[in-house]
């Protein structure tokens, strides 16, 4: 599980060093319409905008899996109506995956994760 992080961590990493950006230019043509465009009109004003990546804040999940003492066990949190939930876990016994599950609405742990993970 750490070298998967790590490997998650790391592929991220290289996106974003070799991502490319591009030039967008914005520009009104002689009808009032707007565009957008990677390559500037010959005799036209146009504005160089500049974009920002979407990104995001990851959840830190290092206090659940060192609360369960071991970091190769399957967390799955469910409730009682997913039927998603239910194929997983069926999924894990028959390929004989240990895995431990918590639900968020009756358990008091899983109330607790799922709200920590921002659930």
């Amino acid at each position: 599980m750490n070298k998967l992080i790590r490997l998650v961590v790391l592929l991220g990493s290289l996106l974003i060093v070799f991502s490319v950006s591009a030039e967008i230019f914005k520009w009104t043509d002689e009808k009032g319409n707007v565009h957008f465009t990677d390559k500037p009109p010959a005799n036209r004003k146009t504005e160089q905008l500049e974009l920002k990546v979407n990104t995001y804040t990851a959840v830190e999940i290092t206090p659940l899996l060192e609360r369960l003492g071991r970091t190769d066990k399957v967390v799955i949190y469910t409730t009682s109506w997913c039927g998603i939930c239910k194929k997983a876990k069926k999924y894990f016994r028959k390929h004989n995956i240990a895995y431990v599950a918590y639900d968020v609405e009756k358990s008091t742990i899983g109330k607790r994760d799922y709200k920590q993970l921002k659930g």
